[in-house]
């Protein structure tokens, strides 16, 4: 039954970011009523939300947008920062929108942000503590447990991702129709834009579950050669 889960997560996730990528050609390929690049949006959105602290930048890559509570800055892609388009509007307002979520203390990305010293040492290791884990299963069962509980942290970073990402695009769209960014005609793209971005992250909080309880069924001797 595991395996059939990870083939559909693997199946789903390809289309998911194929739709994704040819949704985000399609939008970048719609100007703006009012000809904003991705840039002056985001910028525009933080000063409707009171916020000046936060710098916008360009970074290099494709859908490589993030917002960076640390350095308090949002950075927009190539595609994204000069581009005038439905597209780079909704990811700019998805970033600031984690901006926003910062601002307000929204108590998930709180969450999500203490986990993520957690969740990076975890990376590192629990990929080699596992494979000895199952190899020293039966001799030495307490390792498996071990990575067991370091990748059960990565699966609780994934979950507490979705709301985190659900917000900021629903804080997004909300935003581009009030603030007269988007009109009738292009805010079903950019919310058809921000729901498969959103897709990704269901995705990869499944597969995320998914491995884990293929871990769990080893440690409990439930393995099937």
């Amino acid at each position: 039954m595991i395996w059939i889960i990870f083939i559909a997560v693997m199946i789903l996730s390809m289309i998911v970011q194929n739709t994704l990528q040819s949704r985000f050609r399609k939008y970048s390929k719609v100007p703006l009523p009012n000809g904003m690049s991705g840039a002056e949006v985001a910028t525009k959105m933080l000063h409707d939300n009171g916020i000046y602290d936060v710098k916008v930048i360009p970074t290099n890559g494709m859908l490589t947008d993030h917002y960076n509570p640390v350095t308090k800055t949002v950075a927009l892609s190539e595609g994204v920062y000069s581009s005038r388009s439905v597209a780079a509007a909704a990811v700019a307002a998805h970033e600031c929108g984690h901006a926003v979520q910062n601002a307000a203390g929204y108590a998930p990305l709180k969450m999500r942000s203490a986990l993520v010293p957690v969740v990076s040492f975890a990376s590192n290791i629990v990929q080699w503590i596992l494979l000895l884990g199952i190899i020293m299963v039966n001799s030495f069962p307490a390792l498996l447990w071990v990575g067991i509980g370091l990748f059960a942290m990565t699966t609780l970073f994934s979950v507490i991702t979705l709301p985190v990402e659900v917000n900021a695009s629903t804080r997004a769209v909300a935003w581009l129709s009030n603030a007269g960014i988007t009109d009738y005609q292009t805010q079903p793209l950019a919310i058809d834009a921000l729901k498969w971005a959103a897709y990704t992250y269901v995705i990869a909080a499944i597969g995320s579950l998914a491995t884990l309880l293929y871990y769990i069924s080893i440690a409990l001797g439930g393995r099937r050669d």
